[in-house]
C-alpha cells in the first residue's frame, strides 16, 4: 500500500473494506473472507443445508420404501446405512469445502489428477436443476388449480373418458339368450336392454379422476417419447415463474438465499405437522400408520439384500452427497466453524424428517383406503404417482379439500425451492472460483443468465412428452454418475491425498481430537464407505433395466441418449486427468506422481489460518479472470 497516499494504515484498511463491500455486495463488512464472503449467521448455513438435504424425496420416496421394505423394520438398515455411508461422506464434503473456501471444481487443488470429479459433480447438478425445476412447476400448477371451491380432479369432468371411475367398471357379464347363457360385452348388454345374471359381472379397475387429470390435463401426456407434441403453455409459464423465484432469491448469492431459507426450510415442517394432526383425526388413519410402520412391520425382510440396497441408496441420495452442493455451501463458512457438529445435526434432521413425513402421508392414505373400501397397499404409490395422483385424490375427498390441497402443494413448492437454491449456488460458486473478477462485477446478470439458459433447456420437459424426459434425466444422470463421483472422491482424498493428512486439516479448523474420536471415521473413510458405495454401483448396473413410464418403454434412441448424458458427465474425469498429466513435467511416472500431490496453492484460503503446515503455500489467484490449478510447484507429501 502506498503510505504517501494513505497516511493512516488503519483508515486505509477500513476504506479498503468498504470498497470491497460496495463492489462485492454479497460480501458483508463482518465477513472473514472479503473475496468470497461468508454466511451472515450460522443459522443461515444450517437452514440452507437442511433445505438442500430435505427435498421432495423425503415426502414421496422414503414412505413408500419403508412400506415396501418391511415397515418399521426398514428403519434398522436405514439407520445403519446413515452411519456407514451417509454421515461419513457428508462430513468429508463439509470439511473439504470449509477448509479451502472453494467450490467443487477448484477444491481439487487437493488432488489435481481428480479435478474432473468436481466437473462431473457440477455437470450432473446442471442436468438435475433442469428437471427439478419442472417438478416445482408441476407443484405451482397444482397450487394454482387448488384455489377453487371444488378441486378440479374431485370428479370425472369433461376431460375424462369412460374409464374414469373411483369404483371398478363392469366390462361384461353372462346374459340369458335363446341359445343359453352367453358372456357378452357390457356395452352390447346395455344396447340390447338385457340384464346381467346375478354374480356374473366381470370388473376392471377404473382410472381415478386425479390420475386422468394428471395425464390428460396437467401433462397432456403423449403416447410416448417419440411423440413430442407441443409445449404445454401453462406448464411453461409455471416453469418460468419457478426460475424467476430462484433468480430473485439468489441474485445476492448467499446473502439473499440465506434469508429466504428461513421460510422455505421451516414452512414444510409446519405443514407436515398440520397434515399429521388432521390425518390422525380421520377414520382409517390408524390403519395407514400400521401399514407404514406399525404392526405390519416385517422383520424377515432384513434377510433380503434388496432391502439393504434400498436403505443405502435412499440415504446416499437423500443427503445430496457428491452433487457438489455440500462443498459449495460449506465453502462460505468461517474457517473455524464446527463442521463436525453441523454434519451430525443436518444428517439427523434429514432422516427424522423422512420418518415424520411418512406418518403425515400414511395417516391420510389410510383414510383414503378406508372410504374407498380398498387395502392401503392399493392406494400407496411412489414418486409422481404419490405426489400428483394418490395424495391429491385423498385430499379431494376430505372436507375442505381445497384448503388442504393448497397447503400440501405449497409445501412441495418450498421443499423443492430450497434444494434448487443450493444447486444453482453450486453452479455460481464454480463460476466465481474460476472467474472471480468477472463474478465480482456481474453477479446479478450471471446468476440470472444461468437461470435463463436452464429455463430454455427445460422447455423440452414441458412438452407433451415432457414427463418422459424428466424420468430419463433422473434415471441416468442422478444415478451412476453420482456414485462414480462419490467413490472417486473418497478414494482420492483418503487413499491418495491421505486420510490422516486430511484429519490434520480438519483439526486445524475444529481443534485437536483424541485418537478414539477418529476411530470410527477412519474405519468408514478407509474401508467401509468406499466398499459399500462400490457394491451399490455394481448392483445397480447388474440390475439395470430399460426405463419406462406408465408401462410405456423408452425407445432405443431415448435409452442411447440417456447413456450419452451420463457419459458426457463422467468423461471429464479421464479428460481432466490426461490434461493435468500432459501439463506436468518429467517422464510419465513422474508426471502422474506430481499430479497426485496437492497443488502449490492448496490450503486455507486466508493467510492467517495457514499456520506452520501451510506457511509455504502459494497465494491463490484471487484477482485473475480465471484460475486453473497448476501442477508445477506441487507440495511433496509431509
Amino acid at each position: 500500500m502506498d503510505r504517501l497516499k494513505c497516511p493512516s494504515f488503519f483508515k486505509c484498511r477500513e476504506k479498503e473494506k468498504v470498497t470491497a463491500s460496495s463492489e462485492n455486495f454479497h460480501v458483508g463488512e463482518n465477513d472473514e473472507n472479503m473475496d468470497r464472503g461468508n454466511w451472515s449467521k450460522k443459522s443461515d448455513y444450517l437452514l440452507s443445508m437442511v433445505g438442500y438435504a430435505v427435498g421432495l424425496g423425503n415426502v414421496w420416496r422414503f414412505p413408500y420404501l419403508t412400506y415396501t421394505n418391511g415397515g418399521g423394520a426398514f428403519l434398522i438398515p436405514y439407520a445403519i446405512m446413515l452411519a456407514l455411508a451417509g454421515l461419513p461422506l457428508f462430513f468429508l464434503e463439509c470439511s473439504l469445502g470449509q477448509f479451502a473456501s472453494l467450490g467443487p471444481v477448484s477444491v481439487w487443488r487437493i488432488l489435481p489428477l481428480f479435478q474432473g470429479v468436481g466437473i462431473t459433480m457440477v455437470l450432473i447438478s446442471i442436468f438435475v436443476t433442469i428437471y427439478y425445476n419442472v417438478i416445482i412447476a408441476y407443484s405451482l400448477y397444482y397450487l394454482f388449480a387448488s384455489f377453487r371451491s371444488v378441486l378440479p380432479w374431485a370428479n370425472c369432468s369433461s376431460w375424462a373418458d369412460n374409464n374414469c371411475s373411483r369404483s371398478p367398471i363392469a366390462i361384461g357379464c353372462n346374459v340369458s339368450t335363446g341359445a343359453g347363457e352367453m358372456f357378452m360385452n357390457i356395452s352390447w348388454v346395455n344396447i340390447n336392454n338385457l340384464t346381467c345374471l346375478n354374480g356374473s359381472e366381470v370388473f376392471q379397475p377404473g382410472q381415478l379422476p386425479s390420475e386422468q387429470y394428471w395425464d390428460k390435463v396437467t401433462l397432456q401426456r403423449s403416447s410416448g417419447m417419440d411423440e413430442t407434441g407441443g409445449i404445454v403453455w401453462y406448464l411453461a409459464l409455471c416453469l418460468l415463474l419457478a426460475w424467476l423465484i430462484v433468480g430473485a432469491a439468489l441474485f445476492k448469492g448467499i446473502k439473499s438465499s440465506g434469508k429466504v431459507v428461513y421460510f422455505t426450510a421451516l414452512f414444510p415442517y409446519v405443514v407436515l405437522l398440520i397434515l399429521l394432526i388432521r390425518g390422525a383425526t380421520l377414520e382409517g388413519a390408524s390403519k395407514g400408520i400400521s401399514y407404514y410402520i406399525g404392526a405390519q412391520s416385517n422383520f424377515t425382510k432384513l434377510r433380503e439384500a434388496e432391502v439393504w440396497k434400498d436403505a443405502a441408496t435412499q440415504i446416499f441420495y437423500s443427503l445430496s452427497v457428491a452433487w457438489g452442493g455440500l462443498v459449495a455451501l460449506s465453502s462460505y463458512n468461517k474457517f473455524n466453524n464446527n463442521c463436525y457438529s453441523d454434519a451430525i445435526v443436518v444428517c439427523l434432521t434429514n432422516c427424522l424428517t423422512s420418518v415424520f413425513a411418512g406418518f403425515a402421508i400414511f395417516s391420510i392414505l389410510g383414510h383414503m383406503a378406508h372410504i374407498s373400501g380398498k387395502e392401503v397397499s392399493q392406494v400407496v404409490k411412489s414418486g409422481f404417482d404419490l405426489a400428483f395422483i394418490a395424495y391429491p385424490e385423498a385430499l379431494a375427498q376430505l372436507p375442505g379439500g381445497p384448503f388442504w390441497s393448497v397447503l400440501f402443494f405449497f409445501m412441495l413448492l418450498t421443499l423443492g425451492l430450497d434444494s434448487q437454491f443450493a444447486s444453482i449456488e453450486t453452479i455460481t460458486t464454480t463460476i466465481q472460483d474460476l472467474f472471480p473478477k468477472v463474478m465480482k462485477r456481474m453477479r446479478v446478470p450471471i446468476t440470472l443468465g444461468c437461470c435463463l439458459v436452464l429455463f430454455l433447456l427445460g422447455l423440452v420437459c414441458v412438452t407433451q412428452a415432457g414427463i418422459y424426459w424428466v424420468h430419463l434425466i433422473d434415471h441416468f444422470c442422478a444415478g451412476w454418475g453420482i456414485l462414480i463421483a462419490a467413490i472417486l472422491e473418497i478414494a482420492g482424498i483418503i487413499w491418495i491425498y491421505g486420510g490422516n493428512r486430511f484429519i490434520e486439516d480438519i483439526e486445524m479448523m475444529i481443534g485437536a481430537k483424541r485418537w478414539i474420536f477418529w476411530l470410527w471415521w477412519r474405519a468408514c473413510w478407509f474401508v467401509i464407505t468406499p466398499i459399500l458405495l462400490s457394491a451399490i454401483l455394481v448392483w445397480s448396473l447388474v440390475k439395470f433395466h430399460r426405463p419406462k413410464y406408465a408401462d410405456i418403454p423408452y425407445p432405443d434412441w431415448g435409452v442411447a441418449l440417456g447413456w450419452c448424458m451420463i457419459i458426457f458427465c463422467i468423461v471429464w474425469i479421464p479428460i481432466a486427468a490426461i490434461i493435468k498429466i500432459v501439463q506436468a513435467e518429467g517422464n510419465i511416472l513422474q508426471r502422474i506422481v506430481s499430479c497426485c500431490r496437492p497443488a502449490s496453492n492448496w490450503g486455507p484460503y486466508l493467510e492467517k489460518h495457514r499456520g506452520e503446515r501451510y506457511k509455504d503455500m502459494a497465494e491463490p489467484a484471487k484477482e485473475t479472470d480465471h484460475e486453473i490449478p497448476t501442477i508445477s510447484g506441487s507440495r511433496k507429501p509431509e
